[in-house]
């Protein structure tokens, strides 16, 4: 009889209209311990009558973790592990449920994990791939699940499908890489408490995934015209042993393994090839993939040698901001500590004249201060005299001074510390645009200014005491009443402001 009614319930709930009556009645409650029942039909009704009440209500399905739901849908799956409509009434029941955050603290207390591994291998339809593909997605986005899923073996099983289905051409085939390929990227990077660094199961993922040649040589496939190109949808997971994440493990060792390969030759040919087409994914990834290659030191050297600065520069006609962004990043990540990657790039007027640009794009403030950064950059890292009369015929230098006014810390001090080694190489070509700019005035606002963090006012300090080597400028420290503040600075809380202070008034004193 309760089998028949709990039949009857789910036929019902099947009618919008119905379900109002069955959340008054409390239906939902009563049909709650059911799904402890041993009698498969019974789960089968009662699973698909809660399933329907419940659809698209946020408020009973929270009601439905409270009670303690959650235990009872991973029971079904691990019990009833081969019955195709007992599985499917689960899956699609933690479909509806994954994005509530109460129901990823109850999954993360179970053995879900396991039991989606077994229903991934399982799955023989796309229609039980994408389902459970969204109802992992959607754990994933919880630190502790994805620890599990990892190390239940999730990206393993999905490495094997991607495997399987590799260069096929039908869409269904298509839709299940892209997805694939996404969850793998979710999995293995990102989370609060950082990526898949320190995590020895992850490690050994990364590098099982890198072997398998889940990397920029499993997406390439034969097309209809016999040609080698590059699978779009599995630009991301191509990309992931690249990724910083996966640097960490072994920078250096990872990144001579990736030269011998020639994986850089190929990262080359797919930025000129995609900006042709204006496939702007495939851009970003490649972008990514070559700024993790420029962190360690020992690869900046051969990056320059390949020619990596001049090819990457043929984005610069891209008109898509994430792709401008990415740009932006690698060539900073390039130049940093490399005094040549700077000389080079700040010798070229194409990439100068754009970065201005860039610099006072107003509708973009993530590519204005990352512009505003590598111009810091250049200046920083360069030690030529060509440089920088360069990036002052591009006029680039009043970008740098307003950039000392950033609301954040780490770039006034990039633009300071720029500043101060620029002047200290040719502060006769820059003394000019810095009275023009008002840097002076400036420098002793930031000063004054309580709220101003002591390492900016140090390196403040710093760059004045390299201004104090022009006339021009010096009078204008003197007649702005520098001097008064330096002295008050002189008795701050902090020791190295006090430091710098006492320097750079003995300098405007001529002392030293």
């Amino acid at each position: 009889c309760a089998v028949k009614a709990a039949h009857v319930l789910s036929e019902i709930a099947k009618n919008e209209e119905m379900k109002i009556p069955c959340i008054e009645a409390d239906l939902v409650l009563t049909l709650i311990p059911l799904l402890e029942s041993t009698d498969q039909e019974m789960l089968l009704h009662a699973g698909r009558a809660i399933g329907r009440i419940c659809y698209d209500n946020r408020s009973l399905q929270e009601e439905l973790v409270k009670v303690g739901v959650i235990p009872s849908l991973v029971r079904i799956l691990t019990d009833y592990a081969e019955s195709e409509p007992l599985v499917h009434v689960a899956l699609l029941a933690l479909y509806n449920l994954a994005d509530l955050d109460s129901a990823k603290e109850a999954l993360s207390m179970t053995k879900v994990a396991e039991q989606l591994v077994k229903q991934l291998r399982r799955a023989e339809s796309h229609e039980r791939l994408e389902i459970v593909f969204e109802v992992l997605q959607a754990l994933a986005e919880n630190d502790a699940l994805k620890v599990q899923l990892v190390d239940a073996g999730v990206p393993e099983v999905l490495s094997e499908i991607l495997l399987r289905l590799q260069g096929s051409s039908q869409a269904e085939d298509t839709c299940i890489v892209k997805a694939a390929s996404d969850l793998i990227v979710s999995l293995l990077l990102g989370g609060k408490k950082g990526n898949i660094t320190g995590q020895v199961h992850k490690e050994s993922t990364s590098k099982s995934l890198f072997s398998r040649r889940v990397s920029i040589s499993v997406a390439r496939h034969e097309n209809s015209q016999g040609k080698d190109s590059l699978n779009c949808e599995l630009a991301p997971l191509c990309f992931l042993p690249l990724s910083p994440a996966w640097f960490c493990l072994s920078p250096d060792g990872n990144c001579l393994r990736l030269f011998q390969l020639g994986v850089i030759h190929q990262l080359l040919d797919l930025l000129e090839k995609h900006v042709r087409s204006g496939d702007t994914s495939v851009q970003q990834a490649a972008l990514s993939a070559l700024q993790s290659l420029a962190v360690p030191v020992v690869s900046k050297v051969q990056m320059l040698e390949e020619g990596v600065a001049e090819r990457i520069e043929a984005l610069l006609r891209s008109e898509s901001p994430p792709v401008q962004f990415k740009l932006l990043g690698t060539l900073r990540t390039l130049a940093d500590g490399q005094a040549d990657a700077a000389e080079l790039l700040g010798q070229d007027p194409q990439l100068l004249d754009r970065l201005v640009q860039w610099c006072s794009e107003s509708d973009h403030s993530g590519i204005c201060g990352e512009a505003n950064r590598l111009l810091a950059s250049i200046l920083h890292h360069n030690r030529s005299q060509e440089v920088v009369k360069a990036i002052q015929a591009a006029q680039g230098v009043k970008h740098l001074v307003s950039m000392t006014t950033s609301e954040h810390a780490a770039m006034q001090n990039e633009a300071l510390n720029a500043l101060a080694i620029a002047s200290a190489i040719d502060l006769e070509t820059l003394e000019e645009s810095f009275k023009e700019s008002q840097l002076v005035q400036s420098l002793h606002k930031l000063l004054r200014d309580d709220n101003t963090s002591p390492e900016v006012k140090y390196n403040s300090m710093g760059l004045l005491c390299r201004l104090l080597n022009s006339g021009d400028l010096r009078q204008e420290i003197e007649e702005d009443k520098i001097k008064d503040t330096l002295e008050q600075l002189c008795s701050h809380s902090n020791a190295d402001v006090v430091k710098e202070a006492t320097t750079t008034l003995q300098v405007l004193r001529g002392e030293t």
